[in-house]
């Protein structure tokens, strides 16, 4: 009998290309930020949210959501925490946050600018990873004590993080992020 041989080929699109390069790039960032000491524990300055804000704002929510997705994920599966209470913590954040600031420029387009909705995502990731921790990992102790500490770091975290969106958005625009 012959043997057949089935070939498979698959295109990406650029948009696929692109999607990849930056959630790439965020998992780097992911990772990075993993090295780095933290001064409150559970407290990070979420740099790969420089990226999924960048995305938002350049190529819409869509892409956003697969940057942001494939980031959580992969950086979940490279630090070894798939599937674990700090995976729950970081796909809670990350998603309220990316539907807070998808839903902020989708009814205010001009209101916030890059620095606002950071500062929005920022007390959204934060509020979502306090509601978790609440309601699941720790019902029986308030946490309402902790919010004014976390709440401050994200404001400082939003703020920063979305100066470097802002810049980061402006050099996608002009070609020198890598952005063609």
């Amino acid at each position: 009998m012959p043997r057949t041989e089935l070939h498979l080929t698959l295109f990406a699109a650029d948009d696929d290309r692109r999607i990849a390069a930056l959630a790439a790039a965020a998992v780097g960032l992911t990772l990075a930020e993993a090295a780095i000491p933290l001064p409150l524990p559970g407290v990070k300055p979420g740099l790969a949210n420089i990226i999924g804000l960048a995305v938002l704002c350049r190529y819409g929510w869509s892409s956003a959501a697969w940057v942001t997705l494939l980031r959580v994920v992969a950086g979940a599966l490279l630090l070894g925490t798939f599937l674990t209470p700090s995976f729950v913590l970081s796909l809670s954040g990350a998603l309220l946050s990316l539907l807070c600031m998808g839903l902020a420029i989708r009814l205010y387009p001009r209101l916030l600018g890059p620095v606002g909705l950071s500062v929005l995502g920022a007390f959204a990731h934060m509020g979502a990873q306090l509601l978790v921790v609440n309601l699941w990992l720790m019902p029986a102790v308030s946490l309402l004590g902790l919010a004014p500490p976390f709440l401050t770091v994200a404001w400082i975290t939003g703020l920063v993080n979305g100066l470097a969106a802002a810049w980061l958005i402006v050099a996608m625009a002009d070609g020198r992020a890598g952005d063609e």
